[in-house]
């Protein structure tokens, strides 16, 4: 996809903000509807397809990590928070919501721009390749290289954008550890301790869909010292 092909969702309570965002993204070529609270978004989202939500954390009724969660239950479109830059939990907590990425308020819009295209960037193609696909078998889940899908018997399983760009990683270099900071280089996040924690996050949700017993890993596995391991079968 284009990135400036994009339909936006941006979900803030501050009507100045909104409008600010809604303007600048506009300018730089995206589809952007807006909405003023988590309520207004479900009603959006019930009658439209949208490529990406930037959505702020703090907003009175539902706020937006519920959303997030809310959104996550049938969709994988990609989710970026706007979070207060104090409230680290608060971006640990969206992560485990099913979030792709976090910006700390106040922002530069140049950042956000950039946050938003690399998102987009990282999104899976769904064009069909006329090469015979490539498989990873990993126990009852196969995973497609070249369309970067996982499936599970005859159902595909949702990745969201981050843990799409996860797989793609690991299964370039099968039975290789990488270190955090490595995939926090290679999904093209700053560098910083929060960050890897970030990764450790996305990690473990990959594996709620991966493995058979996500506590005890047998084909995302952890190597002491050394980072992630994918062990295909």
């Amino acid at each position: 996809m284009s990135e400036t092909d994009a339909h936006l969702l941006i979900v803030d309570d501050d009507e100045r903000i909104r409008g600010l965002l809604q303007k600048f993204l506009i300018r730089n070529g995206f589809l952007v509807s807006a909405a003023r609270d988590a309520a207004h978004a479900r009603r959006l989202l019930a009658g439209l397809d949208f490529d990406m939500i930037v959505l702020d954390v703090m907003m009175p009724g539902e706020d937006g990590i519920s959303l997030t969660a809310g959104i996550r239950e049938t969709s994988t479109v990609p989710i970026l928070l706007l979070t207060a830059r104090s409230e680290i939990e608060d971006r640990i907590k969206g992560l485990e919501a099913g979030a792709d990425d976090y910006l700390a308020k106040p922002f530069e819009p140049k950042e956000l721009l950039l946050r938003i295209n690399a998102i987009l960037r990282r999104m899976p193609e769904t064009a069909a390749s006329e090469a015979a696909p490539k498989l990873l078998a990993l126990g009852g889940i196969r995973y497609d290289i070249e369309r970067g899908e996982m499936w599970r018997g005859d159902d595909m399983v949702r990745l969201t954008a981050t843990e799409a760009q996860l797989m793609r990683i690991f299964s370039a270099r099968p039975g290789e550890a990488l270190s955090r900071s490595r995939l926090v280089e290679e999904l093209g996040r700053d560098k910083g301790q929060a960050q890897e924690r970030a990764v450790d996050v996305q990690i473990t949700r990959l594996r709620r869909k991966l493995e058979s017993d996500p506590k005890q890993p047998r084909y995302l596995q952890t190597v002491r010292g050394a980072g992630y391991m994918l062990a295909p079968d």
